[in-house]
Parts: structure tokens; sequence; C-alpha cells
């Protein structure tokens, strides 16, 4: 699985808002940051039209969702299929299980230059989810970056030996 390490520059982001900007750039050209791809079955079938069923309330689709749904799909030219939401989705949610080649990525927000701003911008943009608020001029908190990117990653530690001791030496001439 592919991850995303976004790195900003946490003087700027107050104003500039560039977390936002990417997001939504990423977002047009089919990547979802930090999101799980909808619960939605779509199966087609060869005739019978279109079977909707729903397993929670479906508030974000309007007062009617099986309408909304079967709108969306005409316009997919997808006449006879079978439709099974498990979760409360959007407009947006639908189109992109419909269309498939969305890529749902994990995304670690890394705000540098935090050393220029104030504690409470500071603190404001830690708080933020999946976020490491750094200082490479200072070596502030790179520590944590590095423990979040292992986590981020799944990286693993695997030792051949228990800590502390020496490695075994073969003598000369010794096999293996």
């Amino acid at each position: 699985m592919k991850q995303v390490l976004m790195v900003l520059d946490g003087g700027r982001e107050q104003v500039n808002n560039h977390r936002t900007i990417l997001e939504r750039e990423l977002e047009t050209v089919g990547i979802r940051l930090n999101q799980q791809p909808p619960d939605i079955t779509i199966t087609k079938r060869a005739t019978g039209g279109i079977k909707f069923n729903s397993t929670v309330p479906l508030n974000h689709l309007g007062e009617n969702p099986e309408r909304t749904v079967q709108r969306i799909l005409q316009e997919y030219k997808m006449h006879n299929c079978d439709v099974l939401c498990r979760e409360d989705v959007t407009t947006d949610q639908v189109i992109d299980v419909i269309e498939g080649n969305r890529k749902y990525m994990p995304c670690l927000y890394c705000y540098n230059k935090v050393d220029m701003i104030t504690i409470e911008d500071m603190d404001a943009l830690a708080r933020q989810a999946n976020s490491v608020v750094i200082s490479v001029h200072l070596e502030l908190n790179l520590d944590r970056l590095l423990a979040k990117l292992w986590n981020y990653l799944g990286l693993v530690r695997i030792y051949t030996k228990p800590k502390g001791m020496s490695l075994p030496m073969l003598r000369a001439g010794g096999r293996v």
C-alpha cells in the first residue's frame, strides 16, 4: 500500500492554507487522502432493472435515496444492477464506486518551520488529524516524525540475536 507524506510550511499554513489546496488537487485526479473506500456493492446483471437496498439510513442522498442512486446509475448507462449500501454515503462516493478508479491512501502531514509561529498556532497544527510539527533548523520533534513514519509505513524491527549479546564468531576454517 502506498502512503503520502505531505511536507508543508507551518509558518505560512495559516495564511495560504496549502493543505486544503493540495487535498483538492489530489481529489480531482482521483486520490482520496485518509479515507476508506465506501461500503457500496454494485453488481451488474443482464436484465431486471435496478434493485436498491440499504442496511442503514441514507441521510446524504436527499429525500429519496433510491431515486438519487438510480439517476446516477442511468447517467453512467447502468440500467440493470443490484446496489447495496452498507453505510451512509454521499453522491460523490457513489460515483467513486461506479467509476472504480479512485485510490485511497493514508497521508501524514508534516509541518516544518514551526519555530517561526506562535505556540497557539503550533498547537492548532499539531492537534489536526494525521499531523506532526517539526523544525529542521532547530532539530525540533524529528524523533516524533521518525516514530510516526515507522508507524505509517508499517515497518518492524527484527533482531536476529537478543539485545546486548555479541554476534557468534566463526573460527578460521569453520562452517556455518
